[in-house]
């Protein structure tokens, strides 16, 4: 594996001593190539503005908040709150949600 891969799986502690997430290899590859940082990530889910259903799979959850350091653009965290802990699908900047938060 080169060191441009991500790990397969990365448990971070986040927030309260019990509050742990862990990130997918995909999440991890597409915060690194989005310029998303972890501490966003955690913001996110410790505080989210909205939190919204997965059309599609029951088991996953989608976070919003904008992010301040970022001109208040929205960040998008997928996670499956089913697993412990909570794993971490993806993350992205949602430009469709910038005016509705």
């Amino acid at each position: 594996m080169s060191s441009d891969e991500p790990p397969e799986m990365e448990a971070m502690e986040c927030g309260a001593e019990d509050e742990r997430y862990e990130f997918s290899a995909h999440a991890q590859y597409v915060m690194k190539e989005r310029g998303i940082l972890t501490q966003w990530v955690a913001a996110v889910l410790r505080a989210p503005e909205r939190v919204e259903e997965d059309k599609t799979d029951s088991d996953l959850r989608h976070a919003l908040r904008r992010i301040a350091e970022r001109d208040n653009r929205v960040l998008r965290v997928v996670y499956n709150m089913t697993s412990m802990p909570w794993r971490i699908v993806t993350a992205y900047f949602d430009r469709g949600q910038r005016a509705m938060l």
